[in-house]
């Protein structure tokens, strides 16, 4: 049922082994806890902050954390700065979108694979990529990143066209029309370089720069390495500029940003541990338009160092073994048996911060009762949180994924509590109000009220699949709409039988305006 070795087993590959050997990258033999997905709610347990895929640069990620809420959205304390976030940087290697957009162009005949990233939040609009890598030596691979920005390239045609049919006459026309496409092809065409470098079977270096969409002149850069131990992941990490996100999809350009991450292995049951440092150099700039006003405080130039615990715990309550049919196998191998399962994770954070992103969470705010444990100090501009969290979710699936049409349904749906304290705070306050006959107050119920989020998958067609996830917000302030989504992502998936546990997923999140097309493996 489960992988036991680290590596992909050959039996998953043998369709392709068969066919391509020759052309097969050795970057398919990774570890399964390098393919792992990132913006869907069952991955890494759900709860864990971990890079985000988005289509707004070229490297294809951007680190999420947590933002102070925009008027009227209710309490701060479930989402301002880092201090009550489990861990704003966990997340092990990624199989990186050069490979991503190498492996699609190889193996799924996709030589330009499409994006769309809206230009209200900085994005390129609808793009165009392609990638190549070239293995140099059986250790030591090179990749060469396209984009090809086709709004971009259509603007500039409208504009320099105009522009040379009315300073020219005759049959300068035709040659100031060409021109006019070659200059804005050249403007909508952008390189990418990369190289990665195994220094031992368990060790990697990953150099990236890559053009900026908005400036041709600069250019986005990445150093990581990788070590993966028995029982843990180790990264070091260095961006110039570091892309981050919060959680209205807003992008912001950290000038420096360094990383470092150490943490043990996912399991499905049990304890885990991760421990981060992270240190913000240079003022932080919205990626939209290069303003630095309203930055958000946990952007700020300074050292923040971060360390979580938690266990986990899996049940199957159901699971039904057979009813498969016989040699028919699965669309994917761990979505072939019908069940009911839960799990259940518990957990706490201890987080301190030195420098200007430990200043702003002192600030006086009339709902601090509901803020985490802590201490700061002023005059060091040094604070200390700590907190518990705990998540509960629940998976129910239908069909074996064989047969030709509506053989699998499944549902899954995650209750977070992201912070202890601010539930035992709110749960003290209504109960308060209940004691004196008083009108229970909206923010407590929002403090005691979980973060729901709703995960359904349906089977279309063969390996063709649709998804959608969205978390449900309740609104105890407005009593006409108790509840309301929030954030739907809706996406098409392709599942690749051959390798058994792998699939193509488009999806796009009409929130955010963004589109993307990306690879994930061994999704359970």
């Amino acid at each position: 049922e489960k992988l036991g070795s680290s590596q992909i087993p050959l039996f998953l590959l043998g369709g392709i082994l068969t066919n391509t050997s020759p052309t097969i990258p050795p970057v398919l033999l990774v570890s399964c806890r390098e393919m792992r997905r990132l913006r869907w709610a069952m991955d890494g347990g759900g709860f864990w902050e971990l890079d985000l895929e988005t289509p707004a640069t070229m490297e294809g990620t951007a680190r999420p954390f947590a933002a102070p809420p925009r008027p009227g959205e209710g309490d701060p304390s479930r989402c301002h700065g880092p201090l009550l976030v489990p861990l704003g940087l966990s997340r092990g290697p990624r199989l990186s979108r050069a490979k991503q957009l190498d492996f699609m162009c190889r193996f799924m005949a996709s030589p330009l694979v499409p994006s769309f990233s809206g230009p209200g939040n900085g994005g390129p609009g609808l793009v165009l990529h392609h990638a190549d890598i070239i293995h140099l030596r059986e250790s030591w691979s090179a990749a060469l990143m396209e984009q090809f920005h086709l709004q971009k390239f259509v603007s500039c045609v409208k504009k320099q066209a105009a522009e040379a049919i009315e300073s020219s006459t005759g049959g300068n026309k035709a040659v100031s029309w060409i021109r006019s496409m070659v200059r804005s092809a050249l403007e909508a065409y952008h390189l990418g370089f990369g190289t990665e470098f195994f220094v031992t079977p368990e060790s990697s270096v990953l150099v990236e720069a890559y053009g900026d969409a908005k400036d041709r002149k600069s250019y986005r850069s990445k150093a990581v390495f990788n070590q993966k131990f028995p029982q843990h992941n180790l990264t070091l990490e260095a961006a110039s500029p570091g892309l981050f996100v919060d959680k209205h999809g807003t992008y912001w350009d950290v000038p420096l940003s360094m990383a470092v991450d150490f943490s043990s292995t996912s399991s499905d049951s049990g304890p885990s541990y991760h421990l981060c440092l992270q240190h913000n150099n240079g003022q932080p700039k919205n990626f939209y338009n290069g303003q630095s006003s309203e930055v958000p405080p946990a952007l700020l130039p300074g050292f923040c160092a971060k360390a979580a615990f938690s266990i986990k715990k899996n049940v199957d309550i159901w699971r039904k073994k057979g009813g498969k049919i016989k040699m028919v196998q699965p669309y994917d191998v761990f979505l072939s048996d019908p069940r009911i399962s839960a799990s259940g994770t518990i957990g706490s954070v201890l987080s301190a911060f030195q420098g200007d992103n430990s200043t702003s969470l002192t600030v006086e705010n009339e709902l601090q009762r509901f803020r985490a444990v802590g201490l700061h100090f002023p005059q060091r501009r040094a604070s200390i949180f700590a907190d518990s969290f705990a998540s509960v979710s629940c998976t129910m699936q239908h069909g074996n994924f064989q047969k030709l049409f509506l053989d699998l349904t499944r549902l899954h749906a995650r209750l977070d509590f992201p912070s202890a304290t601010t539930f035992l705070a709110g749960s003290a306050r209504l109960v308060k109000d209940f004691y004196h006959s008083q009108k229970p107050d909206p923010d407590a119920i929002h403090a005691v009220c979980p973060d729901i989020t709703l995960s359904v998958q349906q089977q279309i067609v063969g390996p063709i699949s649709f998804r959608v996830e969205s978390k449900i917000v309740l609104d105890s302030k407005n009593p006409n709409r108790l509840a309301h989504l929030e954030e739907p992502i809706f996406a098409l998936e392709y599942a690749m039988q051959v390798l058994g546990s792998a699939r193509a997923t488009a999806w796009y999140s009409p929130k955010r305006q963004e589109a993307m097309v990306e690879l994930r493996f061994f999704e359970s």
